[in-house]
């Protein structure tokens, strides 16, 4: 959690997330058809940061239930995000690493929450500066709503309606220290 997050719940814990990454390996193996000869023309593309691990490990779902070997890739839409001249700190550009041809694939670009729909879009803007993919879906564990951009995901682990003032927070211990998916609200400031 961030240092001024106030846990209001926890709505997913490990076995919960787990569970949904099965459910949602499933759905991308049967929406595509998924088998062996069809690997060459499929993708997985996880978007830094959190999406990157959640793409992994349906990758290797789909690899231990199904033997079927799918390419992986790696996504920052950092620079392609329409805030990021906005915000006060100097952003943090992460690896992008996609060492296969996206054209005329079938890709499912992945990522931990979708809220405004604008890292969505950027992700999209970046996808089609590399290549020019046959269909792009797009997959995430939590919907909280409250879009921004007419962006909406083909493959949803949860949908959890949000306020103003609340965030979802997903971790993942390949990245933080434990591993779940919390609703969290930032503290009132106080009134003089």
């Amino acid at each position: 959690m961030e240092p001024n997050d106030v846990i209001k719940a926890q709505l997913m814990d490990a076995h919960d997330l787990e569970r949904t990454l099965n459910r949602m390996a499933r759905q991308i193996v049967e929406k595509f058809d998924l088998d062996a000869s069809k690997a060459s023309s499929f993708a997985l593309i996880g978007m830094q940061t959190r999406g990157v691990f959640l793409a992994s490990r349906i990758r290797k779902i789909i690899q231990e239930v199904d033997g079927i070997d799918i390419p992986l890739g790696i996504l920052d839409a950092t620079m392609y995000r329409d805030d990021f001249r906005m915000r006060l700190k100097q952003p943090v550009v992460r690896e992008t690493k996609i060492d296969f041809d996206i054209d005329g694939r079938d890709i499912v670009l992945v990522d931990d929450v979708l809220f405004t729909g604008r890292t969505t879009r950027a992700g999209l803007d970046a996808l089609t500066d590399i290549g020019r993919p046959s269909s792009v879906h797009f997959l995430v564990m939590i919907d909280r709503g409250l879009r921004e951009l007419p962006i909406k995901a083909d493959f949803v682990g949860r949908r959890v309606p949000t306020l103003p003032g609340e965030e979802v927070r997903v971790r993942v211990l390949e990245l933080d220290d434990k591993e779940g998916v919390w609703l969290v609200g930032r503290p009132s400031s106080p009134t003089i």
